[in-house]
């Protein structure tokens, strides 16, 4: 009887602590955020070190090579002007005055030209008389020579009115490109981004040494490409023609594939920055990206490899050694996993772990550990 007493005494101890050990003295499930091991695509990618910057190839400040006042603006900010189009224009009265003075000398010339290639045709044609009278003995040696003197002379004067003709016409050209330089025209077609000047204004060119402010900012969209600068220990993997991605702040949803075009010849050396190599990239479809401000802040990502259909799960899972931690029966376990391509999306899985697998992506608690007792968190 004794016996028997002691016997559900025991079993009452052994259940009370079962008891005790599954309510009060349960350890507490840890909610983990976990990912599943499944196929797709994984790249292996270089980013910037710092944010490249949207840039434009055609892009040009323009200023008029000679003085004056500003007359008229026929485009302000954001109007397109096609290529040759007058964009700012100057009071060209002196100009136009000059070039009327340029051709009225040429005239002049021409008429002075007629008169003296006359006389020398006249002079030519006395000449041509008195040696047959000489022949015949009629004229003398001295009035021979004396008339080949002027014909001689004629000539000249013949020639050198015809050279004056062609000084006139210089003088006019050059009143032509004086003319000219009071129109600003576009070098190439684009938007106007900045007008610096308004009409009334008088605008000075720069002189050699002394920066002026442009009075025209002008630019093509179409042009726009991207530069970014890449860590120095990723330089040897880059090459032109690579694949890439282009991100910007002002367009988050969107991704705009590229292609490498450039990669600097030489390692950029800054003071207090990181050693970069500058990357340049031309997007696939410039119209695409149109809208987005030169000097806008991107961001590029390189695709140096790829895989499909590849066992990925995210890059945040994997630890220092390629350790994961799996959430299984309710509690985590860790492996070893042996990682392929990588980027900061994706890890590529050649081994230790299966499809299907839940994988923790979070370690934000040193509870969140092997053995622990842990349970998927919901969303």
């Amino acid at each position: 009887m004794r016996k028997a007493k002691w016997i559900l005494a025991v079993v009452a101890i052994i259940a009370l602590v079962v008891l005790l050990r599954y309510t009060i003295f349960a350890p507490d499930v840890i909610e983990v955020r976990t990912a599943t091991a499944e196929r797709g695509l994984v790249e292996q990618t270089v980013t910037n070190t710092r944010a490249g910057t949207v840039k434009v190839r055609l892009r040009a400040e323009l200023s008029p090579q000679v003085g004056g006042l500003v007359v008229a603006l026929p485009h302000r900010e954001g109007d397109w002007v096609e290529s040759g189009e007058v964009v700012v224009k100057l009071d060209s009265r002196a100009q136009r005055a000059e070039l009327a003075s340029a051709r009225t000398t040429v005239e002049a010339a021409r008429a002075q030209a007629d008169e003296a290639c006359l006389a020398a045709d006249l002079a030519e044609k006395e000449l041509s008389r008195v040696e047959t009278l000489h022949a015949r003995g009629i004229a003398s040696d001295q009035n021979l020579d004396l008339l080949r003197t002027d014909r001689d002379r004629t000539r000249a004067g013949c020639a050198a009115a015809r050279a004056a003709i062609g000084q006139a016409e210089s003088r006019v050209f050059a009143a032509e490109v004086q003319l000219a330089f009071t129109e600003l025209r576009a070098p190439f077609s684009g938007t106007v981004a900045e007008v610096s000047t308004e009409i009334g204004e008088y605008i000075t060119p720069s002189p050699p040494g002394l920066p002026i402010p442009p009075v025209i900012d002008l630019l093509d969209p179409a042009s726009i490409y991207v530069s970014a600068p890449i860590d120095e220990v990723d330089a040897e993997r880059i090459l032109v023609g690579q694949a890439v991605r282009v991100t910007v702040d002002s367009r988050p949803d969107q991704s705009f594939p590229g292609v490498v075009t450039r990669v600097a010849p030489y390692v950029l050396d800054v003071l207090e920055q990181n050693r970069t190599v500058e990357v340049e990239v031309e997007l696939d479809d410039a119209q695409s990206m149109v809208g987005v401000l030169p000097g806008t802040s991107a961001d590029v990502e390189l695709i140096l490899d790829r895989r499909d259909n590849a066992l990925r799960i995210p890059a945040s899972a994997v630890a220092e050694g390629g350790k994961v931690l799996i959430l299984k029966d309710g509690f985590l376990e860790e492996r070893t996993i042996e990682v392929g391509l990588r980027n900061w999306r994706f890890a590529e899985v050649l081994g230790g772990l299966e499809s299907g697998v839940k994988v923790v992506i979070a370690r934000n608690s040193p509870n969140i550990k092997a053995g622990a007792l842990a349970e998927e968190k919901t969303p």
